[in-house]
């Protein structure tokens, strides 16, 4: 492909060499560099690019894409000038994939907490009813019914691009993809088209990078700002923040709550561990997802799917059909009447929806049952917590999580989750720092996260609610730069098992 197609709508500041070159790769890793490479060097968090050119031209990069131009230019390479490259480096990929997104109708989730259960859902209901579609997702990556390892919640431009380039040729009419504050914030979505944009909540989460709430949230209505007019923007009028994301936008605006008004109401008439009985603009449907959170989610994809031409009558049966995503709400049931919940949860807003979820659905006159497990007792169930916050990431949430969690739980267990870099056990003490001493003696603190969840299970008798919070889908932990296996539903499946 020509370079002069390449950067077409890019912005161009100064543009030194031959225009007309042939290029076949776009990168912005120099080690990735080739002979016919465009090479970008983006500012990054860690790194600046710009450090790297010279190892990208050793390496035969045709042409290179800065904002600050070399002291000494290379005689035969091709150098482009920009005002940020990062946002240059998202048009140019998806100039050079052919701008694929324009050939999908391509729906965007963006919010703290409910971006992989929407999307994912959102993937399967439209799958499920014959149509060939593209998932991108924390969990998976998916190009019709191929799945392909996800490493981001939203990838690079680049890889980005390249896998809408596959939806678009295998056939897919439809793509549903989480866009995370870091992917708005760099630009990894510049040059995509969207038919829609979806606002699921914003509460307290990566103010590591964004520093404060305000930049957090202004990153998310950036989504909504950039739509088009002919998309659809659907926003959540339960969280204050959800009328901010219409206010500069030019797509159709449209809505959901569950305690206002809104296009797409909602009202929970009964919630048991194995689903949930809600109206849906007055309209009774069943669902095999649980809480209040999950009732919010279910009339996001209700309202998106309306907005893509979804058949009403048809919409309400195949989402009664519909499992969560996998690691949100995960049960784990048991012989011996002991209750496992895996979750993602990560955020203190997150486990709080969960747990306030578990504990308003346990009780009934001092006992409770399940299709799945009929076991009751007497008295009301213990919830036993298992949970640990990252490492190398937004140290603030720490003490919040700590203390969201020994409010709605009988019993906790702090762990270690992912401490990457970090020591576990001084993750562990700041955790401490949210819990009133007078709590303590409910708290346990063990840093191995596979004996943790040996001890929840050994502390649990029939009845009770043990909750693994944080990892969720995660088949891994990260401790001291070294990926390992580990799997909380594995562990737990394997311990209540043994128990």
């Amino acid at each position: 492909m020509k370079l002069k197609d390449i950067i077409v709508n890019c912005n161009l500041l100064d543009l030194t060499g031959n225009k007309d070159l042939d290029i076949d790769k776009v990168s912005f890793d120099s080690r990735e560099a080739a002979p016919g490479t465009l090479f970008f060097a983006v500012k990054g968090t860690q790194t600046d690019g710009h450090e790297y050119i010279e190892n990208a031209l050793d390496k035969g990069a045709s042409a290179v894409v800065c904002e600050k131009m070399p002291k000494a230019l290379r005689e035969g390479a091709t150098y482009i000038r920009v005002d940020d490259s990062s946002y240059v480096l998202g048009v140019a990929a998806a100039n050079f994939y052919g701008n694929p997104s324009k050939s999908l109708k391509l729906t965007g989730v963006t919010g703290t907490n409910g971006k992989t259960t929407i999307a994912t859902l959102l993937y399967r209901l439209f799958s499920d009813a014959g149509y060939t579609c593209g998932l991108l997702s924390t969990i998976e990556n998916i190009v019709d019914h191929e799945v392909v390892p996800s490493t981001h919640t939203t990838p690079d431009p680049v890889e980005l691009n390249a896998l809408l380039r596959r939806m678009v040729d295998c056939g897919c009419e439809y793509a549903f993809m989480e866009v995370s504050s870091h992917a708005v914030d760099q630009h990894r979505i510049a040059g995509l088209h969207f038919a829609g944009g979806i606002f699921t909540n914003l509460t307290h989460d990566h103010l590591d990078y964004h520093k404060t709430m305000a930049n957090y949230r202004n990153a998310k209505k950036k989504f909504f700002d950039d739509l088009p007019a002919n998309a659809f923007a659907l926003t959540n009028l339960d969280d204050k923040n959800g009328a901010v994301m219409l206010q500069n936008t030019k797509a159709h605006k449209l809505s959901y709550a569950l305690k206002h008004d809104a296009d797409y109401k909602g009202i929970v008439l009964e919630s048991h561990f194995d689903g949930m009985l809600m109206k849906v603009n007055g309209v009774e449907l069943y669902t095999r997802l649980v809480g209040s959170f999950n009732a919010s989610n279910i009339l996001a994809i209700y309202g998106a799917a309306l907005a893509l031409g979804f058949d009403k009558d048809e919409l309400l049966v195949e989402i009664s059909k519909m499992n969560g995503a996998n690691g949100r709400f995960d049960m784990v049931h048991s012989d011996s009447g002991i209750v496992g919940i895996v979750d993602y949860a990560h955020t203190p807003d997150a486990l709080e929806n969960v747990l306030k979820t578990i504990n308003e659905v346990k009780t009934e006159n001092g006992k409770w049952k399940t299709e799945s497990s009929p076991f009751s007792v007497l008295s009301s169930p213990f919830v036993i917590t298992v949970v640990g916050c990252g490492g190398n990431r937004d140290a603030t949430k720490r003490p919040e999580m700590a203390a969201v969690a020994v409010k709605l739980s009988d019993r906790v267990i702090l762990t270690s989750d992912n401490p990457r870099n970090e020591d576990p056990e001084e993750i562990i003490r700041q955790m401490k720092a949210g819990i009133e001493s007078s709590d303590m003696s409910r708290v346990l603190s063990i840093t191995d996260r596979r004996e943790a969840i040996r001890t929840a299970v050994a502390l649990a008798k029939k009845g009770d609610i043990i909750l693994l919070a944080g990892k969720g889908h995660e088949d891994y932990q990260i401790i001291k730069g070294e990926k390992r296996h580990f799997d909380d539903k594995e562990e737990l499946t394997k311990a209540l098992k043994e128990k």
